[in-house]
């Protein structure tokens, strides 16, 4: 027993409550950290080119990759929505927003992988549990919308 006849710190449930809650925000937020400025990233390549494209992509991907700049302005949108998400998905206040904003975008990207290229979906399964996570954490804020 602790002091005064308490329960020892270690076993006081809604400490211990707290502390798992300050460590999966902390998680949650070095997560969506990472997540954002790699969106960030890809958007931002969408505009500037920076990063090269591999040689060796599969003939299939590069099909498609020709087939999406056929379309002068889809580039563009899909960069800005990286950009706009990255940023929203990296502030708590508004992570809620930025999950909404680029779960069309990872849609494509999970596709692509599945019936394209496979050789990307480990990754992009990670990416996606990130983003799934977000979601959850930040039900409360959907739930009105389809109320």
């Amino acid at each position: 027993m602790g002091i005064n006849g308490s329960l020892p710190i270690w076993m006081n449930l809604s400490y211990l409550n707290n502390k798992y809650k300050k460590m999966k925000q902390k998680i949650l937020f070095g997560l969506s950290l990472l997540f954002g400025l790699l969106l960030i990233n890809g958007g931002l390549n969408k505009f500037f080119n920076y990063m090269p494209v591999p040689e060796d992509l599969p003939e299939p991907m590069t099909r498609d990759f020709a087939a999406i700049m056929e379309i002068s302005w889809l580039m563009p949108l899909i960069g800005a929505a990286e950009l706009i998400g990255g940023i929203l998905i990296i502030f708590p206040k508004t992570r809620a927003l930025g999950a909404l904003i680029i779960f069309p975008v990872m849609v494509g990207i999970l596709l692509t992988h599945v019936f394209v290229d496979l050789s990307g979906l480990p990754i992009t399964l990670v990416i996606w549990a990130i983003l799934l996570w977000i979601i959850y954490d930040n039900k409360h804020k959907y739930l009105p919308i389809i109320r």
